[in-house]
């Protein structure tokens, strides 16, 4: 991605978007390591509704069960036992999700990544929301961090959708689907967009 080129493309959109770009200070995305969808869906499944010191903590007791591993299989996790899954700290609603993206990805259901980088984003979407456990939110997520889309907007995020209120002084946020209509004047550089909406100074 430019990202210098996104900076600008925002900035110039209008006086608001140019004075966030300028508060808020140069574009700097989160570039997770390139994990295979399996694992890094697997962590997002971890670390949902969690703060992440917790979450990492669970995740460090998951990643225990299997030494010598630098992160299990799917069918080393589905020889696993559910009671000791729930030992780590995962609850019977991970657990379950675990198991079924272990088991999807075993039957060629879960893209490797060179896979995942050859779809589009909405039919890598398509893809992996049937999963349970696996929203639009966290593939959305995927693609920003751990494949670099550029294009990505998460309109169902509320930090999102209220940054963009209060960028505008609006009373009330949009909606998910107003705001993927209001995206649409960002398309190239939504991911960017998102980024500094997230950054939007709550004063």
């Amino acid at each position: 991605m430019d990202v210098v080129h996104a900076e600008k493309f925002l900035a110039a959109l209008d006086a608001d978007w140019a004075r966030l770009v300028g508060q808020v200070g140069p574009y700097q995305p989160r570039r997770l390591p390139p994990h295979p969808p399996y694992e890094a869906l697997l962590r997002a499944i971890t670390h949902q509704q969690l703060q992440t010191r917790v979450a990492e903590l669970i995740l460090g007791r998951f990643l225990a069960c299997f030494p010598g591993e630098a992160f299990p299989s799917p069918a080393q996790i589905l020889a696993l036992s559910p009671e000791r899954l729930r030992a780590c700290g995962l609850s019977q609603a991970k657990i379950t999700a675990i198991h079924g993206l272990a088991k999807a990805t075993e039957l060629g259901q879960v893209p490797s990544r060179d896979a995942a980088q050859a779809m589009r984003d909405e039919e890598l979407i398509a893809c992996l929301t049937p999963l349970r456990g696996i929203g639009r939110w966290t593939v959305e997520m995927f693609l920003m961090e751990n494949l670099q889309r550029p294009d990505v907007l998460p309109a169902d995020d509320f930090g999102v959708r209220q940054g963009y209120r209060r960028l505008k002084g609006l009373e009330k946020a949009p909606t998910s689907a107003q705001l993927r209509q209001i995206g649409q004047d960002w398309q190239g550089f939504r991911s960017a967009a998102a980024w500094y909406l997230w950054r939007v100074p709550k004063a």
